[in-house]
Parts: structure tokens; sequence; C-alpha cells
């Protein structure tokens, strides 16, 4: 047997006096990192940056109680009543912290009244990083290992790693399960930021695929010790259920696509764009009155008031034959003037509907009377 060709840390540190141990740290550089990658693809996509934190409050206290849960109950080596305890050891499972995430998701959208899919685009490729990073907290905890490494050749790190308790090497599944995410990371980084087409969806469906697929290979080749489950391997069924789930899901939205929007990416008539609407925070949107409001107010001290442009550009519009009327964008909310039966909002590029015409008739008529 080969000696470690590699300096093994220890699994913690102390800050005044504080036990602090590098599982946790590497699970909060990996939070970190997708809360960076998270905001970058908000901006990109058109969503409020503002909206990245809110996204975390509502999904990080129930993906970790989705983790814990699900290792507690699927774990035949640990008891219900265990719940509170051993976090400072691991007992966190990613599928179930993925579950109580997308759970959070749904409260996150329903608060803001945004699209489910648009958000899961964007918030997934940071999941699959900080998956790959929170990996390395096994190296320090010496954990999520393979088998025995009988050759001596192949006894170096990183193909294989030095386990202290049994003083063998073993295969290094958690750094091959790392560089997974992070090649998958790059894939699904890479599309949401040059792919600009519908469906929504297909980065959540690529998370899936990819992921579940790389766990489903993994996790039975991984030692007994580390396959949750006592009969029945858990975690390879749900890795199996979520990579059919995501080839299966990626098939659908682009045959719904093709059925609503007759082209498989993208639409053959309107618009195209799967970064549009624009959605703005509160604050975002109050700014953008304010700023409406003094543009007002610099046309009316330069000798165009309001009334006088409203009174000409109805005239305007009436010669031309279009009814002009004051609507809130349905996207982003501003207020912007609708001429004719449809506008685009000059903030976000969604289409806004005017008053029908039936509505306009009645009203002008009632006007002469």
């Amino acid at each position: 047997m080969n000696d470690p060709n590699y300096y093994i840390p220890n699994r913690s540190f102390e800050i005044f006096g504080m036990e602090i141990y590098y599982y946790a740290v590497m699970i909060v550089i990996g939070i970190i990192c997708a809360f960076v990658v998270v905001a970058l693809l908000f901006k990109r996509r058109n969503i409020s940056v503002d909206w990245t934190v809110d996204l975390l409050l509502c999904i990080l206290p129930l993906g970790i109680i989705g983790a814990r849960t699900f290792y507690v109950v699927t774990d035949p080596s640990t008891n219900i009543t265990e719940w509170f305890t051993g976090f400072r050891d691991g007992g966190l499972s990613i599928i179930g912290g993925v579950i109580g995430g997308a759970i959070g998701v749904v409260v996150f959208c329903l608060i803001h009244k945004i699209n489910f899919l648009r958000v899961a685009d964007c918030l997934l490729p940071g999941v699959i990083l900080a998956q790959g990073i929170g990996r390395w907290g096994n190296f320090f905890n010496q954990e999520v290992y393979g088998a025995v490494v009988e050759n001596v050749s192949a006894q170096w790190f990183p193909f294989a790693v030095f386990i202290e308790d049994t003083q063998t090497w073993h295969y290094a599944f958690f750094f091959y399960e790392s560089i997974a995410n992070f090649i998958i990371f790059g894939l699904l980084f890479a599309l949401m930021w040059n792919f600009k087409k519908k469906p929504h969806g297909l980065s959540m469906s690529g998370y899936f695929f990819g992921y579940g697929l790389v766990r489903s290979i993994m996790e039975p080749l991984r030692d007994s010790e580390f396959i949750l489950g006592s009969k029945v391997p858990i975690s390879q069924v749900f890795a199996i259920l979520m990579c059919v789930g995501g080839a299966l899901l990626a098939i659908g939205l682009i045959a719904y696509n093709r059925y609503k929007n007759g082209s498989f990416f993208g639409a053959v008539h309107g618009e195209p764009s799967a970064i549009l609407p624009r959605y703005y925070s509160a604050e975002e949107r109050k700014k953008m009155e304010e700023l409406e409001r003094k543009k007002e107010e610099m046309m009316r001290l330069s000798g165009e008031s309001k009334k006088s442009g409203d009174e000409d550009g109805a005239k305007n519009d009436s010669d031309l034959g279009e009814e002009v009327s004051v609507m809130r964008c349905p996207a982003c909310g501003a207020r912007i003037k609708v001429v004719g039966e449809v506008s685009n909002c000059p903030y976000c590029g969604a289409f806004v509907e005017g008053q029908e015409k039936d509505n306009r008739k009645d009203q002008n008529e009632e006007n002469e009377k």
C-alpha cells in the first residue's frame, strides 16, 4: 500500500475557541457562488436582481429542512428523533435539498407572480455549481468514497483517496461527481447566457437529466455505508427518476412550444425571446414612475404642459383615426400611453392592449352629450 501523496487536512479548525468544520465552509462557499450565478442570470434574463435575496431566503431554509429530512427518513442507521443532531457530521441529502428547494421556488414565484420555469432556469445552474463545490466537504470529512483500490499503481489522489479510519485507499467518488457537476454547470450556464429563445424550462430539464444521470451511475459504486435505504437504494431510484423525468420534460417543453408558437424554438409570429417581459421590483417601478413624473414636469416648465400635449396628441390621434389610452403595463407595472389597439411598453417591451373600441366609442358619445 502506498502512503498518501497529499496532505490530509483536519476536519475542522478553531476561531476564537469555536470549532468550524470545513464541510460547512464548503457549503457556504457553494451558496455564495450560486448566489452570484443566479444574480448574473437574473440580470441577463430581465428579472430584478433585487429578487435574488428573496429567492435565497425562500429556498435556503426549505432546502436544509428537505436535505436533513430526506436523509433521516431514508438512512436505516438514523432515527427520526435524531433530526436535530448530526448536522456537523454531515447527514444531509442533496436530493432532499433539491425537493425542499423546489418548494421554496414555488413560494417565491407565488409571492412575486413570476413564471416558475423562468426562475428555475436561472437558479439550477447555480445549484449544480454549489453541489460541485459542496462535494469537497466530503473530502474533508473523508466520506462518499467507493470500493477499496487494490492496485498499488492506482493508489494516488485524486483518482483515489486515502481513508484514515480504514487505512486503505478508496475510489474518490466525491471527486468524480464534483468534476461532473462542474461540467454540467458550464453547459447550463452557457445555454442560459447565450440562448434567449423560448421555451422556458430547458435549463431545468438539463439539470434533472445531467445530475440524475451522474448520480444513477455513481450511486451503486459508492461504499454501502453511504447508500441510503435498507433494501431499496432510495437515492439511486430518485436519480433514475430525475434523469428520465428531465429527458421527458425537455421533449414535452419543445413539443408544446411547437404547438403553441409554430416552432420548436422561438416563435413564428410575435416575440420569440424567452427573456421578455421584463420583471421589476416594487422599488424599481417607483423609480421609473418618478422619472416619468420628472419628465412631464420638465415638459411643462418648457412651455409644453401636459394638458396641451394631451390635447394635441388627442387631435393628431383623431386625425389618424386612432385612440389613445393610458394603461398600466401588466408585465412591469409602469403607466404608459397606448395608441390604437396595442402598443409595446417602452420599459420592458411587453405588449399592452388598449381599451376596447366599443368602450371608447360609448365614452366619447357620452362626453358629446
